[in-house]
């Protein structure tokens, strides 16, 4: 069994930023990948970032030069610091671990950006 849980969010002014942790427990030795996907009400979930046991990171395009995410390895947690927000990242975003092909997925955390 493997459970995914995120905290931080909530509200923020354009050019802001916010902190999101991840924490992922179970059974498994390690997770391949962890990441984050975001979704706003009527569209799918989208890639934002993830990041490799081994420190290798991907962004979406929309969030390069400004979001950064970092793992801790020995803890199976992954953090999304959002820097230079936009009224545009506003949305839920949920963390995931990849184990074995298989993607956890947390419950989501809302990001809202106010002008």
């Amino acid at each position: 069994q493997v459970q995914v849980v995120e905290s931080g969010g909530g509200l923020m002014q354009s050019g802001g930023s916010l902190r999101l942790s991840c924490a992922a427990s179970g059974s498994i030795f390690s997770f391949t990948f962890m990441g984050w996907s975001r979704q706003t009400p009527g569209k799918e979930r989208d890639f934002v970032a993830r990041i490799s046991s081994g420190g290798s990171a991907n962004y979406a395009d929309s969030v390069k030069g400004r979001f950064t995410i970092s793992r801790d390895n020995a803890r199976n947690t992954v953090t999304l610091q959002m820097n230079s927000l936009k009224i545009e990242d506003t949305a839920v975003y949920y963390c995931y671990a990849l184990v074995q092909g298989v993607n956890y997925w947390g419950q989501g955390t809302q990001v809202t950006v106010s002008s």
